[in-house]
This record gives structure tokens, sequence and C-alpha cells, in this order.
């Protein structure tokens, strides 16, 4: 099993920004790629940004680019996000999942990120992230 603990969350105005930490512990040796998710009240959980456990490989929602960027501290079995440029809509509950190897998998053969929430196999208890107008 994979546990992650987010923090980082927080009331922030326009324009500011806010670090989002996720330790993972437990079989890291088993994950292939770890992600940010985010979801606002009424709507779907959607990818944010993702990255391969390597941390050679990024991906991220078009709605973040050249805002926010996904790291990977590899000596802290730690994920960042790191949220610049911060708007209103940015506003939600963020969660940290992990995405375990699976041989069976074509996306992982190929090295690709997957986006789908449904893939994810271990996910984060979620931190607040407010922005305010």
């Amino acid at each position: 099993q994979v546990q992650l603990v987010e923090s980082g969350g927080g009331l922030v105005q326009a324009g500011g920004s806010l670090r989002l930490s996720c330790a993972a512990s437990g079989r890291t040796d088993t994950v292939y790629a770890m992600a940010w998710f985010r979801q606002a009240p009424g709507k779907e959980r959607r990818i944010v940004a993702a990255i391969s456990w390597s941390g050679d490989t990024t991906d991220y929602a078009d709605s973040v680019k050249g805002r926010f960027t996904i790291t990977r501290d590899n000596a802290k079995n730690t994920v960042y996000l790191q949220m610049n440029s911060l708007k209103p809509e940015d506003t939600a509950v963020y969660y940290c999942a992990a995405d375990l190897r699976d041989r069976y998998s074509t996306a992982q053969a190929m090295g690709v990120l997957i986006r789908a929430h449904e893939e994810y196999d271990y996910w984060g208890q979620g931190t607040q992230v407010t922005v305010s107008s």
C-alpha cells in the first residue's frame, strides 16, 4: 500500500501563490506516477498535473499551464505543486493521487501519464485551496 499526506492549502488572494506538498510512504517502489487533481463543489474531479515517479515526464491541464509547476523530490518521496498567478476559479479541494505500476497497461508502456481519476489507486485526504477575488 501507499500512503499519501497532503499539506499546504489555504486562503490566498487572486494573483497570489501557494505550494502544495504530498508526502508518499509505504510501497513507493510500486508507483508509476503521481498527480494532483482538484474538485470544486458540484463539479467532477479533474486532473491538474501529473509527474512520472522518475520525474522525467510531466503533464498539465490546459487551464494551469504556465501557472502551475509539478515537481518531485526523490530523497523525500514528496511531490509538490507550485501554484502561481492563482485565480478564483482555481478554488477547489486538491487531492494527491498515486498510479501504481501495471505491467498490462499500454499507456504506461508508452510512458504516458494518465489523466483519468478512475485509474489512480491511492489518494490523499485532500486540502482546500480558496482564492479570493
